[in-house]
């Protein structure tokens, strides 16, 4: 134990030297949880709106003031020609184009249906859909103001052709209720997952690279000599960069709670037990690393390739669901989604033991066999 001890003072003592590491360590994951929790976000704050109305009538002008009013869309420009339309599609000077037919109003007051036609840029999927459904709702909201069918027929831009306005269906009034997160905040959904990143980059990078500048800097060599055991020494290795990793992830969670307002409606005692066992993963991982390669690039480049992996595989970004069944299925070998799980479900919906404890299991299975292949592969000699 006594060895363990001047280990861990060691490496303490090395750390909270070197200014640059403490930065890295403690300052700079608080600065990308504030930045990104507000830039990572699939919301569209606004859109450049085109005009294309062709009945130029108090209701027509009647549904343009509605979308500009509700804050989302911003008019750009406005014309009768679907050609001026698509070129200031082309040359990305607008998001979206609603064209309003003729005889619009007309229709309206005989009480027919009528359509209004909406064709976004879908190069980004996400944000046009997004779009696609602000846009919709307005239109649906003033569609029932004006007790008739408006229905917005949508088109994806993809060239110079608009295909022909789709008829309206009957409407149907729906009554909507978001459990566990009422107000639709995206940060509630977003946070946990950054913070997971956050405990992953400490937990994985800054172990790999420490070993490895160790080799780099000579210093490994006369640690190998010592009386110090393989055990000793892999623990006094990673216990530090735990201990961080933990302290980092409490800091964030009250960086979370004062500023993005995400609940704690779990045991905070759960987040913690499942951040403990996932460290152990994440620091196995590490540990492998660093007996793979050479020097501190080579390290930071298996770490980014491999965290790239299991971040766009975790469910981060993107729905596992959406994903074909091959990659859901190798999803299940990733722990950061494991993680994510956890951190979601504590936080938002409350969730307990119980509710986690398939992937509680599944990260200590996965923190087991990781840890154990990368102590194996790691040896007390160097070539």
């Amino acid at each position: 134990m006594r060895p363990l001890l001047f280990m861990l003072r060691k490496e303490f003592l090395q750390i909270f030297r070197d200014k640059m590491i403490v930065r890295m360590v403690f300052v700079l994951p608080m600065v990308q949880l504030l930045i990104l929790s507000n830039a990572a976000t699939f919301e569209v704050k606004s859109a450049r709106l085109y005009v294309v109305d062709k009945d130029h009538t108090p209701m027509s002008r009647g549904l343009i003031n509605r979308l500009a009013a509700s804050g989302r869309f911003v008019p750009t420009d406005a014309s009768e020609s679907i050609t001026l339309a698509d070129e200031a599609m082309l040359r990305r000077r607008i998001d979206i184009v609603v064209v309003i037919p003729g005889g619009f109003e007309r229709d309206i007051t005989r009480d027919k249906e009528s359509a209004v036609q909406l064709i976004l840029n879908a190069e980004d999927g996400a944000a046009a859909g997004v779009t696609q459904s602000y846009a919709s709702r307005i239109i649906g909201a003033y569609s029932m103001e004006l007790g008739v069918d408006v229905t917005p027929a949508i088109a994806a831009f993809v060239g110079r052709e608009s295909p022909p306005p789709m008829r309206g269906v009957p409407i149907i009034e729906t009554e909507r209720r978001g459990w566990y997160n009422p107000r639709l905040d995206f940060s509630h959904f977003m946070v946990p997952g950054i913070l997971v990143v956050l405990v992953t980059m400490v937990g994985t990078l800054l172990t790999a690279m420490n070993i490895v500048r160790e080799k780099e800097i000579g210093t490994l060599e006369q640690l190998n000599v010592t009386p110090l055991g393989r055990g000793h020494f892999v623990a006094g290795k990673l216990i530090p960069f735990w201990i961080i990793a933990m302290i980092d992830l409490a800091i964030g969670l009250t960086l979370a709670r004062l500023v993005f307002g995400v609940p704690v409606r779990g045991s905070l005692l759960l987040v913690f037990g499942g951040a403990a066992v996932y460290l152990v993963a994440a620091l196995g991982i590490g540990l492998w690393i660093s007996t793979a390669v050479q020097t501190q690039q080579q390290a930071m480049f298996l770490s980014f390739a491999l965290n790239m992996i299991y971040l766009l595989m975790s469910g981060l970004f993107t729905p596992l669901r959406s994903m074909p069944t091959w990659a859901q299925w190798m999803a299940e070998f990733s722990p950061v989604k494991h993680f994510l799980v956890i951190m979601r479900a504590v936080l938002v919906k409350g969730a307990g033991l119980a509710e986690v404890s398939t992937p509680l299991l599944l990260l200590a299975a996965y923190g087991l066999v990781v840890f154990t292949l990368a102590m194996r592969q790691y040896h007390k000699t160097t070539a």
